[in-house]
Order: structure tokens, then sequence, then C-alpha cells
């Protein structure tokens, strides 16, 4: 695998609670402006509800130069978004986890025999994010983190995390996990850091949904398992580090044993050290993204988020709808409407050109 680097723009980018999803989707009709008049119809895409703040500032940014379109979004989940792709029910899919080989290989049913094509198109941090009234920052290790999540660390005053936090008051109260209730790009992200940072405590595969046997409660989008730990006391989840408001959030431990804090910049470099993952697409951008990192200046529990486009689709009017908005998406414009509405790191100019190469690859199918 093939070292990337620098993919993300190093920016001092507050992480603000702007994110958030809803579950009945957005649209975003054409207006006046300097559109690109050659370009109409009806654009639709399923997935990740951790971008849907992004989404949103890019259907009003993409309406001001494509007058005649029409981009609908539904945020329903990255595993829903993938199925709703491969199924040819969307157009594209929002994911928090790039195509697996078998879902690769079965995209070439319905995009052509060059299947489909991973592009990166939002960076953001994980939050471990925690209410204990009077506790903002807490110090965790992956082994802690895992142990909390599966049942094991049962009070916030377990012996495990006051050793790492000395001087914190913490309180004999109960932890309450919250989950994702739906197959969710973020939940792959997070239990694929568990798996490879908690040395043996957390003994499942990465998946995009949460294990059966470590079940708690759950709920459904990034919105809803933010609103679960907001509203309970003692209460733990993991989310989209754009949308999770005033709750606290943890440091992560790194390989030197200092911790990381959650921010743009510490997300950008765990990225940095990255490899592509290949065997896919020619174009595809899809990455192994380094959990384990040794120094406090990466914040490992990062996710990528992207759009997953067809190679090929049946009409111009499609390919050219699907260049043009993902074009708008990577552009400096794009990133920047993103970052100003969800604080994602904008990808640098470098990653910009390749992913718009990879949209440029896109042709009607023969």
């Amino acid at each position: 695998m093939a070292r990337w680097g620098a993919l993300a723009a190093v920016g001092a980018l507050a992480l603000t609670g702007c994110g958030s999803d809803n579950a009945t989707g957005t649209s975003s009709e054409g207006n006046s402006g300097s559109g690109n008049s050659s370009v109409s119809g009806t654009l639709s895409g399923v997935g990740a509800s951790s971008q849907q703040a992004a989404i949103t500032a890019w259907q009003s940014g993409f309406s001001s130069v494509a007058s005649g379109a029409n981009m609908q979004y539904s945020p329903d989940g990255s595993g829903a978004g993938r199925k709703a792709l491969l199924a040819g029910a969307a157009d594209f899919a929002g994911s928090d986890a790039h195509l697996k080989e078998e879902e690769y290989t079965k995209s070439k049913e319905v995009c052509g025999p060059e299947g489909a094509i991973d592009v990166p198109v939002y960076i953001s941090p994980i939050a471990v994010a925690f209410n204990i009234p009077g506790v903002k920052d807490l110090n965790l290790d992956g082994e802690t983190i895992a142990k909390i999540f599966k049942g094991e660390i049962k009070n916030w005053n377990d012996e495990a995390i006051k050793a790492q936090n000395e001087g914190v008051e913490l309180p004999d109260t109960k932890i309450t996990v919250v989950h994702r209730s739906d197959d969710s790009g973020t939940t792959e992200n997070f239990t694929e850091y568990l798996k490879a940072a908690s040395n043996g405590a957390w003994d499942k595969e990465p998946d995009g949904n949460w294990p059966g046997d470590y079940s708690a409660e759950a709920n459904k989008g990034t919105s809803g398992v933010v609103s679960t730990t907001s509203s309970t006391e003692g209460a733990i989840t993991y989310a989209d580090a754009s949308a999770t408001g005033d709750l606290g959030k943890a440091k992560i431990k790194s390989g030197d044993g200092s911790y990381a804090e959650l921010s743009a910049e510490t997300a950008a470099k765990t990225v940095e050290s990255s490899e592509r993952v290949g065997g896919m697409n020619e174009h595809d951008m899809s990455l192994d993204l380094n959990r384990t990192p040794e120094t406090s200046d990466s914040y490992p529990i990062v996710l990528v988020s992207y759009h997953i486009v067809c190679s090929s689709y049946d009409s111009q009017e499609k390919v050219d709808l699907v260049k043009e908005f993902g074009k708008y998406v990577v552009s400096e414009k794009g990133q920047q409407d993103a970052a100003d509405a969800a604080s994602s790191a904008p990808l640098t100019a470098s990653l910009r050109d390749e992913a718009t190469k990879a949209y440029d690859s896109i042709t009607v199918k023969k």
C-alpha cells in the first residue's frame, strides 16, 4: 500500500455543535444565479448522517452553479447508503466507511465493469462524548474505552478511569453506554479503533452494526445518540465531533503515553500517516486509517467520509449531474462550505485535484 500523505488541511478549525441529521432528508431545488444551464435533472443520494450539515451546505452552493439541477439526500446511515447504491436505488452513497471488497465486486452489476469509486469528501474526528456534570475533559486509553463500551466498567469512579485522571472528581454514577441502532460507518470506524487499540479487550471485528453481545441504549443516527447522551446523566457515546455540542470529550492515549486532544489538526495528522487500501477501481481513494499513532499530535478516532459513485451511468444527463455535483463538493469552495457548516477539515489542493480527476473519469455505459 502506498503512502498517501498530506490529505487534510491543518487549519485552526473549532469543533462546535454544528452538525446534525434528520429522518426526512433534504432536497435542493435549483435557483437563480450564474448556474450551469447544461446540467439538469434530479440527483439522489442516501447515506451517512454525519455528513448532513455539510450536505445541506453543498446543496445550497450547488444550486447556485447548476440552476437546473435538483439534489436530494436522505441521511439513513452509511450502510443504507451503500445498499441503495448497490441496488441501483441511489445515484451516490454517502458513507463513513469505504466499500468492502465484496461490495466493490457487487458494484460492477450496477456500475459497469469498472465498479464504483470511493471519493473522500469529509474529514472529522469521532468524539468519545460523555455527560458528567462538572467534567468536560477526561483522559482515556483504548483498553478502558473498550471495557466501558462492553459494559465491564460500570461506574465513572472506576479505578481504571481514576488512574488516568488524577485530580478529577469522578462521581459514583452508573455509566450508560449509548450506541447507534442503525448500520453506521461511524460505528465501523469506532469499532475499528477499539479492535486496534484496546490490547485485546475488544474481541469483536469492526462492523457497522453494533455487536448484539454488548447491546445497551441505542438510537438512530448521529443526532439520536447525541440527544440520548445529552439527556442522560452518566451517559457516553461516540459521534461525529461536529455534532456533540456541549458534551464532554475524551482525550485519547497515544503510543508514547501522552493523550491526544480532539481537533481538526490532530485528525489531519492521523490521516497523513494512513495508507491506501488499493485493489479496486484505479481512481478509488479509500484509506486504511492509522488507529495507533505514536504521538499526541495525532487523534486516532477519525472518520473519512466518502461519496461513493458509479464509474458509469445509463445517461449523459446523469453522468453530468454526478460529475458536476461531485466536483463542486471537492472544490475549494465546496470544502470551505463544509468547514463553515460542520467544522470539518478541508481537503488539500492535491487531494482536491485527485478527486476531480476521479469524477472526470465517469462515463456513460457502453
